[in-house]
C-alpha cells in the first residue's frame, strides 16, 4: 500500500483557505468526502453529480482542487478534466477518483493534465494530505506509481515515438534528470545519484517543467515515455 503524501509544514505559503469541488455521481460518496474535508477546515465550494456539472461548478467557483470521478453520466470525468484544464482554469488541480488501481482511464486522465489519482477507499488522512499536497503545486503520484501506469498503457511502438517540440530546449543535465525522474527516483535519490544538492535537483526539475510547459512531474514522467526518451521497462 502506498504511503500517504507528506503533510505540508505549518508555514507553507499555500496553507491558507483551500477550496475543493467534489464530482461524483454517488451522493453518498460526495457526502462522505464533504464531511472529511470540512472537518479538516477545507471548504467544499460545490458538488457535482456528473462531468457537465463539474465543469460548470469549476467555472463558477474557481476551486483549488477538483476531486473527479471517472465514470459519471452525461459527461465522464475524462472529458470534464480536459475541459477544465483547457478552459482557463490553469490554477485548478484535478485529482482523479477511481475504484481500481491502474485503471486505463487514469493514464488518459494523466496525459490530459490531471495531477494524480486516488482510490475511492482512501483513508480520511490520506485524502486530506493528498489534496493539500496537490494544491501546493506538487504531484500526488510518486513517480514509480506513474511509471507503472505509463508502462502498462503508454504506446509501446518506439518507432512511433515523436520528440516533444521543446525537448531540444533542455540542457544535457536536464535531459539526464528527466530520464532518471522517469525511472521513479525521488529528488533525494536524484541528488544522490547525480552528486548534487537537493536544492539543485529541485531547481533542475522546476526548469524542466517550465521549459516543457508541464504542470507537474507526473506529466514529465508521461512525456518521457511518450517521446521515447525512456522506454517501458527500460532505463532510457
Amino acid at each position: 500500500m502506498d504511503r500517504p503524501p507528506p503533510a505540508l509544514p505549518p508555514d507553507d505559503p499555500v496553507s491558507g483557505p483551500l477550496r475543493v469541488v467534489i464530482a461524483d455521481d454517488q451522493a453518498l460518496v460526495r457526502t462522505g468526502f464533504r464531511m472529511i474535508l470540512t472537518a479538516d477546515g477545507i471548504e467544499v465550494a460545490a458538488e457535482a453529480a456528473d462531468g457537465a456539472e463539474a465543469v460548470a461548478a469549476v467555472r463558477r467557483t474557481r476551486p483549488d482542487v477538483v476531486l473527479m470521478d471517472i465514470r459519471m453520466p452525461r459527461m465522464d470525468g475524462l472529458e470534464a478534466t480536459r475541459r477544465i484544464l483547457t478552459g482557463g482554469a490553469e490554477e485548478t488541480r484535478v485529482l482523479i477518483l477511481t475504484t481500481y488501481d491502474l485503471d486505463q482511464y487514469v493514464y488518459t486522465a494523466l496525459t490530459t493534465g490531471a495531477s494524480g489519482f486516488l482510490l475511492k477507499d482512501v483513508t480520511p488522512e490520506h485524502l486530506v494530505a493528498a489534496i493539500r499536497l496537490v494544491r501546493s503545486g506538487d504531484a500526488l503520484l510518486a513517480p514509480s506509481i506513474t511509471r507503472r501506469l505509463v508502462e502498462r498503457f503508454a504506446r509501446r511502438d518506439e518507432a512511433k515515438a515523436t520528440p516533444h517540440r521543446d525537448l531540444s530546449e533542455l540542457t544535457p543535465r536536464e535531459l539526464e534528470v528527466l530520464r532518471l525522474l522517469a525511472t521513479g527516483l525521488s529528488n533525494a535519490e536524484l541528488a544522490d545519484r547525480l552528486t548534487l544538492s537537493p536544492t539543485t535537483v529541485k531547481t533542475h526539475v522546476t526548469r524542466i517543467l517550465s521549459k516543457l510547459g508541464l504542470r507537474d512531474r507526473v506529466q514529465a514522467v508521461v512525456l518521457a515515455y511518450e517521446t521515447g526518451l525512456i522506454s517501458p521497462g527500460g532505463s532510457g
